[in-house]
């Protein structure tokens, strides 16, 4: 039996094979997965490539990211960067991603596609998915720290689910979040508030960090119950005390989010351990826990980010183009 061709696909191709509902049902589907075993991701490796301000002083990181996804029978993996530095002064974004697909049973590489797209899909389809297991009603009011390419996708996967009656924004750089604001006005029902005061995103119901900060965006007490933090950046966006003060903490991967993020720190000074942590989205997806009600409670969701999103994304995007005849076909062993 001869090995198949492997299947190159390109971000264009990636985007028009997919919509925000997709990456929201996959994203639902491999929280479920990940809590009953049958996707299994293990914790993400990082190469440091001066992210931390060490040698060799480039400004960034590359994680490797495998998983393999039951429901699918597919094995992949996401090599995804991001680099500030020379990549900045470029103009090209922080994020650049590959992902490839591997058969389970055979070890036949069968796709090779771009990452980046997948990447951003998803980091906002997480934060939405996570929501739905978090809040019952249908209207939320939403605060954004970062006025990038997150803050756009987290907006767009929200607001596939629930109705933004309000949302406030806010970025070091005012022009970056009157522009956020010009691009997404028409996209969301309620109304879109750039902040003049770094604390106003701090009170509503749902407040997100999507930025490379790495000292607190946000202070302990604009932080009231009621309010459902999620801080998705990969360094330090909120002050320990706000972890430490919440009522619930919420993960995908305990594994990961212990040791990136967050709560890094306070695992590292071993304030905070695996046993802090009240569910995973997993537990909650397929109700072996309940969140109860939190109207009254700070909660911190930290959904990471986890390779088997990815994966099961880029396995959805394969199928599609091998349907409709898309990609090109390389074989790596002629």
């Amino acid at each position: 039996m001869s090995q198949k061709p492997t299947l190159l696909i390109n971000e264009s191709t990636v985007k028009d094979l997919m919509t925000m509902a997709d990456y929201i049902r996959l994203t639902d589907n491999v929280y479920k997965g990940l809590n009953d075993g049958t996707v299994i991701n293990p914790t993400k490796l990082t190469l440091d490539l001066g992210e931390t301000g060490n040698y060799p002083n480039y400004e960034g990181f590359a994680n490797a990211m495998p998983a393999y996804i039951g429901w699918q029978d597919m094995a992949g993996l996401k090599w995804v960067s991001g680099f500030a530095g020379k990549r900045k002064e470029a103009g090209l974004p922080f994020i650049n991603g590959l992902i490839t697909l591997l058969d389970a049973q055979m070890g036949d590489f069968l796709a090779v596609m771009d990452g980046t797209e997948i990447t951003n899909m998803r980091t906002g389809s997480q934060t939405a998915t996570a929501l739905s297991y978090l809040v019952k009603d249908s209207a939320i009011t939403v605060g954004i720290y970062g006025a990038g390419m997150q803050a756009h996708k987290n907006t767009e996967a929200i607001n596939e689910i629930f109705d933004i009656e309000k949302l406030v924004i806010w970025n070091r750089t005012r022009e970056h979040a009157e522009k956020f604001k010009a691009e997404m006005e028409s996209e969301i029902k309620g109304e879109i508030i750039v902040a003049d005061d770094q604390s106003e995103p701090a009170s509503c119901d749902v407040v997100i960090t999507v930025t490379s900060a790495n000292e607190p965006l946000i202070e302990t007490e604009w932080i009231k119950p009621g309010t459902i933090i999620f801080p998705l950046g990969s360094f330090q966006e909120i002050p320990d005390e706000v972890a430490l003060k919440a009522d619930k903490i919420i993960v995908d991967h305990p594994g990961q989010a212990l040791h990136r993020g967050a709560l890094k720190h306070l695992n590292a000074e071993g304030k905070m351990n695996e046993e802090d942590i009240f569910a995973t989205l997993g537990e909650l997806a397929n109700e072996k826990k309940s969140i109860g009600d939190i109207s009254d409670e700070i909660t911190l969701c930290i959904p990471i980010g986890i390779g088997a999103v990815d994966v099961a994304v880029a396995n959805e995007v394969y199928q599609r183009a091998l349907e409709k005849g898309l990609g090109e076909s390389f074989d790596f062993k002629a």
